[in-house]
Order: C-alpha cells, then structure tokens, then sequence
C-alpha cells in the first residue's frame, strides 16, 4: 500500500513533464525493460500456454487500463479526490473475485465492504454537486478493469511467483508500448524537470513492477477478497502524500471518508471468508 499510495501525487508530477499517452506509455515500457531484465537474469521459463489469458487480463487491466484511465482523470481531478473515490476498489475486486473463484466471503464480510463503498459514494457525489463527472467516470472505468487484473493475478500468483505475473503482463504489452511511446512523445510536448522525471521513474518501477509483485504475493498468501480491502488504507495515505508533496488543501470531508473506509479495514479482516 505504500508504494501504491505515492502513485497518484508522482503521476501528478510526471504532468508536469510529459502527457498523458505519454506518461502511460513510457512508464509500461520502462517497467517492462526492468522486468524483462529480472526475467533474463533469472532465466525464467516462458509461462504455460494455459497462463497467457489470464496474463492478457493481467495487462489489460493494471499494466494499461487503469493507469491510462486514472492518469486521464487526474488531469481534472484532484489526488486526494481521486485517492477516496479509489476505495472502491476493494468493494470491485471481493466481486470479481467471488464470480471468478466461486468463493462466497461472509455476510458480514460484504456489509463491510459495501459500507466502504456507499462512503466513498456519498463522498463522491458530495464533491461533484450531486453530479458525476467526467473524471469520476475515468475513475469508475478505472476500478473495474482493475479489479478484473487484481484478481486474475492474485489467482496466477499462487501458480508462479508474483514478480513472474506482473513480469510477463508487462513484457506482453511492451511492443504496444514502445511503439505507443514513439507516437505519443512525438505528438505530446515534453518539458523536462525534476518532478517530472522522479514522477516517472516511481510510476514505472515503484509502482507498477515493484508495488505489483508485493501485492500480488500478498493475495496469493492470503487470498484476493481479503488482501483487497487492505487497499481502503490507501486513501488515508495518499491523502497524507498529497498534502506533504503537492500541497493540496484537504476538504473535510477527505479525511472523514477515508477514516470512515479504514474502520471497514478492520471488520473485513476480522470476517470469515
């Protein structure tokens, strides 16, 4: 959650130098160079050719749906907007998960949840003027791609290890990043500065090679509906980076939410699944 926590305030940053396409595409082709070196360097077997569709969904759903789509509503959205209205993600991932596995979690386990989620609703709605916008939608988009990667990956994980998943995801998409990243950078300006370099350079290492394999051996050990609600303790920390390195002023109603989604932390964990 650490890793993932800075991802949104370093893609704030990485704005500042690049575009959107840009900042996308560049940051899955830097990552995948640095997977692609841990697999040569540990000589790992291609995966088997039953792995490579639920590596597809993999891809499709961390490595490009949701960074394309949450870089999109950034550009509208505040980050600690943008944090709380994430915590949905647990709520998106346990359902994903119940209908992919056939895992049922406990009645109380859901009415946690869905508490989460009706707050970062209400939240959500309260900050818009009772409106979604268009960067809420990039957001919601955002959750269900998501979601569908989390769970495929949490169920590769327990079949190989987790650097391996998130590895071979990102080396899947590299020949459709590298050329995305030769247009983009050719149509988009760049403006080189340093937080936008460090912007950058987390989003591809920090957190989509790095944050991806701890999280994914994390629901490997313990399973993917209850490693995901760890991810309502997000919001809380993500809140925390926005004030400290982009100086963003906190409505109330922020850190309220994201307290609010934390107390489900505890009840989820505590619910038998």
């Amino acid at each position: 959650m650490a890793a993932f926590s800075l991802t949104f305030p370093s893609t704030v940053w990485g704005l500042e130098s690049f575009g959107p396409w840009s900042l996308v595409a560049v940051r899955s082709t830097l990552a995948a160079l640095v997977a692609g070196a841990f697999l040569l360097v540990g000589r790992v077997p291609l995966p088997e050719r039953r792995h490579w569709a639920g590596l597809a969904v993999v891809a499709g759903g961390v490595v490009i749906g949701f960074p394309l789509l949450t870089t999109l509503a950034l550009q509208t959205s505040t980050t600690s907007h943008a944090a709380v209205v994430v915590g949905l993600l647990p709520l998106t991932t346990a359902a994903f998960a119940a209908v992919r596995t056939g895992r049922r979690p406990s009645r109380t386990f859901w009415l946690a949840a869905v508490s989460g989620a009706v707050v970062v609703i209400v939240f959500t709605l309260q900050q818009s003027g009772g409106a979604v916008s268009r960067g809420d939608l990039y957001l919601f988009g955002a959750l269900l791609v998501c979601a569908a990667g989390y769970t495929e990956g949490g169920r590769l994980a327990r079949l190989m290890p987790g650097w391996q998943v998130i590895g071979w995801a990102l080396i899947l998409c590299l020949p459709m990043m590298a050329a995305g990243s030769a247009v983009a950078l050719t149509v988009e300006p760049v403006r080189l500065n340093a937080h936008g370099v460090i912007g950058l350079v987390w989003v591809a290492v920090g957190s989509t090679f790095f944050g991806l394999y701890v999280w994914y051996r994390g629901m490997a050990a313990i399973g993917v509906p209850k490693a995901s609600q760890l991810q309502l303790a997000q919001p809380l920390l993500t809140l925390l980076w926005s004030v400290l390195l982009l100086g963003e002023t906190l409505p109330l109603a922020a850190p309220i939410a994201a307290v609010a989604v934390l107390v489900c932390i505890a009840v989820t964990q505590r619910a038998k699944s």
